[in-house]
């Protein structure tokens, strides 16, 4: 099976190559931006009619798009998130290839959900900021292309990789300094928010499945339980052997959000707000309903919040 990976230098794009590389039947090409990809091009900038001749002459497959951005303006997002699914969508239009689209989104195209509920794939979908627009949008381009197509709504995906930037990154990182310079009290802030995380190589393992499958439409991907941050900040001080006290600070005065992971509380009472942990527009709460991914794709997690943790953790003790 031919398959040209979009995005094979990102997060879940590493792990979703690995996953393909592992299976013989798959002949594996990568599209992307960078030195390393077998193919140079820029989804957000190139034309469909130059990246339709590439589809002709290499004729895969599938296509899986894990191409993306998940920071900046809200320009730069539709840039990376919606233009270059336009043009991925485009492509396939035009070529004879009929390679099957496999397209990765995101649970914040969902945007907030009542707390306790479980969110299925026929939720109107809500998004609470640019991130999640951008990516509702590229779903929606990818529904109404005509293509044979399945969108996997990732949640959160954990494990190893995880960007030092992401919430459970910084965790990661305050725990580490903490340690290094024998801190007996880790003082952490913006712990409420309750989010449903799932390993990214199970993430891959979803989309190896849905290349195979006949699967259309939306399937959402998750652990289907979601877990409060600062629950995950207690596993990751066993599995660290971090001894010391964990303090949740509460928000400033004002009604001002509560400090973001790992940052000191302000002085002041009128410093300025900081930053939710969790900046995709989700609220307090998400929890994927994942019975789609069982019933369609014959795919249930593995790997449990405490490995995935545990790996998120070597990688931050190894830094220097």
């Amino acid at each position: 099976m031919r398959v040209l990976l979009t995005g094979a230098n990102g997060y879940v794009g590493r792990f979703v190559a690995d996953r393909l590389l592992a299976d013989p039947a798959v002949q594996l090409t990568a599209l992307g931006r960078g030195d390393d990809a077998d193919v140079r091009f820029d989804l957000a900038s190139g034309s469909p009619g130059a990246l339709t001749r590439f589809l002709d002459a290499v004729h895969p497959q599938v296509v899986v798009n894990c191409a993306g951005a998940t920071r900046g303006g809200a320009r730069e997002l539709t840039r990376h998130n919606t233009v270059a699914v336009a043009t991925v969508c485009e492509a396939l239009r035009r070529s004879g290839c009929g390679a099957r689209l496999v397209h990765i989104g995101c649970g914040a195209e969902y945007g907030p959900s009542q707390p306790g509920s479980s969110t299925a794939e026929d939720a109107v979908p809500r998004p609470g900021g640019p991130y999640g627009v951008s990516k509702l949008a590229a779903t929606e381009l990818v529904l109404g292309s005509g293509l044979d197509a399945v969108v996997l709504r990732v949640f959160s995906p954990a494990g190893p990789g995880t960007p030092a930037g992401s919430p459970l990154g910084r965790l990661a990182e305050a725990m580490r300094r903490a340690m290094q310079s024998g801190d007996g009290e880790l003082k952490l802030g913006g712990l409420g928010a309750q989010r449903d995380f799932i390993d990214v190589r199970d993430v891959a393992r979803a989309v190896h499945a849905a290349a195979l499958s006949a699967a259309q439409g939306v399937i959402n991907i998750g652990s289907g339980r979601a877990v409060r941050l600062r629950d995950a900040a207690a596993v990751l001080a066993r599995v660290a052997g971090y001894g010391g006290t964990l303090h949740e600070l509460d928000g400033p005065p004002g009604g001002h959000l509560r400090p973001a992971i790992g940052h000191p509380r302000p002085d002041s009472d009128h410093a300025a707000p900081v930053a939710y942990p969790y900046p995709d527009g989700c609220g307090s709460w998400q929890q994927a309903d994942v019975r789609t991914a069982r019933d369609r794709l014959g795919w249930r997690p593995r790997i449990n919040l405490e490995e995935s943790l545990a790996d998120i953790w070597m990688e931050a003790a190894c830094r220097i």
